[in-house]
C-alpha cells in the first residue's frame, strides 16, 4: 500500500530550525569564508624564527658599520696628524718668508744710503779720496749679488710655502669628508641597534622564552661541533707524531716560537672574559670584537691592523683542520667578526652589543658562518 506520509523537505538543518533549500547555498558560501578566517592568521606579526634572524642580521650590520666606524676614525686621527704637520710646516715656512722680505728691506734701505742707484761719477763725488771710491764700489758690487741671492731665496721660499698651503688646504678638505664618513658610519650603528632593541622589545614574555630556547639549541648544536673538530685536530696530531720523526728543523722552531707568541695573547684574552661588548672600543674596559683580537696580539708583541677586513690580511691563511690557539677566526662573507681561536672548535671573542666577551664555539652561527682562519705571527 503506498504511503501518504508526506516527502521531507529538501534542505538542512541549523540549530534545530528546518531551512529552505534556497538558503543552503548561502549557508555553505557562510560556513566556508567563516573556516577561511578561522585558517587565516590573527596577525601579521613574524615567527621567532623570523625575528631571531631578523635581530642577528641587525646585530651583524651593525658590527659591520662599527668596522666602517673604526676604519674612518683611525683615518681621521692619521689625516689630523698630516694637517697638524702641514699646518706647522706652512708656519715655519711663512716666518722664513718673513724674515726674507726683511733681508730684502735692508738691501733697499742700504741702497738709499750709499746712493748704489747713482753713477759712476756721482758715486765718485761723493768719495773723499780715490780709495774710498774704489772701497764704495766694492760694496755695492757686493751688496747686489747679495740682494740677488735673497731675491731667488724669497721667491723660492714663497713658492714653496704655497705649494704647502694647497697641500694644507687639500688635506683638511680630505679630514672633512673622512669626518663625515666617521659621523655617517656612526649613525649606521646606532639605528641599526636601536631596531634591534626595538623588535626584541615587541615580544611577549612567552615569545622572549621560546626565543632563548631557540638560541639554547642553537648553542648546543654549537658545542656538538665544536667537539668533532677537537676529534678531528686529535686525530691529526697523532697521526703525525706517529708518521713524523722527531727531528729539529726550521719549521719546528717557527712552530716553537708562534706558540710562545699564542700563549702571551691567549693569556691577555682570557683575562678580559666578562668585560662589555661596546662598538669601537679597544680596551681596558670594554672591546669589540676586532679591538679585542688586537690588543690580545699586541700582548703577544704583534701590531694587528684595527678592522676585521685589515687583520684578516695580517698573516698566513690556514684550513679550519689546521687552526692552532691564537689563530684568528674570521666570520660572514663581509668578515665583519672575528674571534681568537683557543683550540678544541672554541674561541675567545666579543660577540656583539648588550653582551659580554666569552668563551663560545666557533660554530655559534653554523659552520656556513665562519669565512676563515689566519695565523698572524
Amino acid at each position: 500500500m503506498a504511503s501518504h506520509r508526506k516527502s521531507r523537505p529538501v534542505g538542512t538543518r541549523v540549530a534545530g530550525i528546518r531551512t529552505p533549500a534556497l538558503a543552503t547555498a548561502a549557508l555553505t558560501s557562510v560556513a566556508l569564508l567563516s573556516q577561511s578566517a578561522n585558517a587565516a592568521p590573527a596577525d601579521d606579526r613574524p615567527s621567532l624564527e623570523e625575528v631571531e634572524k631578523k635581530v642577528d642580521d641587525l646585530y651583524r650590520q651593525a658590527e659591520s658599520a662599527t668596522d666602517n666606524y673604526n676604519a674612518a676614525k683611525e683615518k681621521t686621527a692619521t689625516q689630523r696628524k698630516q694637517v697638524d704637520t702641514l699646518l706647522d710646516d706652512v708656519a715655519r715656512r711663512t716666518e722664513k718668508l718673513n724674515e726674507a722680505r726683511e733681508e730684502l728691506g735692508s738691501f733697499a734701505a742700504a741702497q738709499y744710503r750709499t746712493g748704489a742707484g747713482a753713477s759712476g761719477t756721482a758715486t765718485f763725488l761723493l768719495a773723499d779720496t780715490p780709495q774710498d771710491y774704489f772701497d764704495q764700489t766694492q760694496l755695492m758690487g757686493r751688496l747686489t749679488n747679495r740682494q740677488k741671492g735673497a731675491v731667488d731665496d724669497y721667491v723660492s721660499e714663497q713658492s714653496a710655502t704655497m705649494k704647502k698651503r694647497q697641500e694644507a688646504s687639500q688635506s683638511l678638505q680630505t679630514l672633512s669628508e673622512t669626518q663625515s664618513d666617521l659621523k655617517t658610519a656612526k649613525a649606521t650603528v646606532q639605528k641599526k641597534l636601536a631596531d634591534a632593541r626595538e623588535t626584541l622589545s615587541e615580544l611577549t614574555a612567552q615569545e622572549k622564552a621560546r626565543l632563548a630556547a631557540i638560541e639554547k639549541r642553537k648553542q648546543e648544536e654549537a658545542a656538538r661541533k665544536a667537539a668533532e673538530l677537537a676529534q678531528q685536530q686529535a686525530a691529526a696530531e697523532k697521526a703525525a707524531q706517529e708518521t713524523t720523526a722527531p727531528q729539529e728543523s726550521t719549521s719546528t722552531a717557527t712552530d716553537s716560537s708562534y706558540a710562545t707568541k699564542a700563549a702571551k695573547a691567549l693569556a691577555f684574552v682570557r683575562a678580559q672574559i666578562g668585560k662589555p661588548y661596546v662598538w669601537g672600543a679597544t680596551g681596558p674596559d670594554s672591546y669589540d670584537c676586532s679591538g679585542l683580537t688586537q690588543a690580545a696580539w699586541k700582548a703577544a708583541g704583534v701590531d694587528l691592523p684595527r678592522v676585521t677586513y685589515d687583520q684578516v690580511n695580517a698573516g698566513t691563511t690556514v684550513s679550519l683542520a689546521d687552526a692552532q690557539p691564537g689563530d684568528l677566526v674570521f666570520f660572514y662573507d663581509d668578515i665583519s667578526h672575528v674571534g681568537l681561536y683557543i683550540g678544541n672548535g672554541m674561541m675567545i671573542h666579543a660577540p656583539k652589543p648588550g653582551a659580554y666577551v666569552r668563551e663560545e664555539s666557533i660554530y655559534y652561527d653554523g659552520e656556513s658562518a665562519i669565512h676563515s682562519v689566519v695565523r698572524p705571527a
